[in-house]
């Protein structure tokens, strides 16, 4: 390059060395006034804060796959541990569920086990095994029969007071009518007032029938076992008074009532030993006749 050719005002100010000698001083001065006076904090501020825009900017391609990325992870994560609580939470139901009714069946049993020991006769728990077969009839068939010397005609109670009584009895089972059979009757009573009537089935509830208009009958009566028959204990809790429908045309009352039993839900129940009718007293041996003059006996010859 022809360097006497070149314009003036490209060879004009100091020389090269020079130059670099300024600047290194310029440079050392700036350092020692912006560490011991922060001669450059204003500058540096103004300087930021003018970048800033540009700083986002150039950030910004990379935050918004670091977010995207974090978004698909995060779903991913919540759906995964959405499906193991709802897994667990369906695990817990299920325990919840078999908790509840193994906590039942222990009242239950501890119930009947209070009750037993009340009593003097040799009443048995027995579980219940499955219901009847013909749906027209109301009827469970228990796990005793003829080995545990079962007969045909005992009560049956649970928790909460009559269930029905033994129909039939095969070698290992039991068959139990239920008192909601529309052919079981039970001689009953009212708590309060201790009138006497019978309580009929009628295929899946009771009621009272053929009280009188003039009975004092009344809801939320209590309906207990009257022991009349000779079959049931007395004061065995049976049924509620529901509603009680006093009609003028009618002859009777008609008494809707509710069973305290379960008589659908129970698995546990109690074979209770039916009530003992007292023997007939023997009649005393007959006095041979004594013989009268005539040659007959008479009452009082020994």
């Amino acid at each position: 390059m022809d360097f006497a050719n070149t314009p003036s005002f490209f060879r004009s100010g100091p020389p090269p060395a020079a130059r670099l000698a300024m600047s290194v001083v310029a440079s050392i001065a700036l350092l020692i006034g912006d560490s011991r006076y922060g001669l450059m904090e204003q500058a540096r501020e103004a300087l930021s804060l003018a970048l800033y825009p540009v700083q986002r900017a150039v950030n910004m391609p990379a935050q918004a796959v670091r977010h995207a990325g974090d978004y698909l992870t995060s779903q991913a994560e919540l759906k995964q541990e959405n499906t193991q609580l709802r897994e667990k939470q369906l695990q817990m139901a299920a325990q919840l569920g078999r908790l509840q009714t193994l906590e039942r069946e222990l009242n239950e049993l501890r119930q009947l086990n209070g009750i037993r020991a009340q009593r003097d006769d040799s009443a048995q728990i027995a579980e219940t095994l499955y219901t009847g077969r013909d749906p027209f009839s109301y009827k469970i068939i228990i796990d005793k029969g003829d080995d545990a010397k079962l007969q045909a005609g005992q009560p049956v109670v649970d928790a909460r007071g009559l269930l029905g009584q033994v129909t039939r009895v095969q070698p290992l089972t039991a068959e139990v009518t239920l008192i909601i059979d529309k052919n079981q009757m039970v001689p009953v009573m009212i708590a309060r007032t201790g009138e006497r009537a019978i309580l009929y089935g009628y295929g899946g509830g009771i009621e009272l029938r053929y009280l009188p208009q003039s009975s004092d009958v009344k809801e939320n009566d209590r309906i207990v076992t009257s022991g009349l028959d000779g079959v049931f204990p007395e004061g065995i809790p049976v049924a509620v008074v529901s509603k009680v429908d006093r009609n003028a045309g009618a002859a009777f009352t008609r008494v809707s009532t509710l069973p305290m039993s379960g008589v659908q839900q129970t698995r546990y129940v109690l074979v209770l030993q039916a009530k003992e009718t007292r023997p007939r007293p023997a009649e005393p041996p007959a006095l041979p006749e004594k013989k009268t003059k005539g040659g007959k006996k008479s009452a009082d010859e020994e």
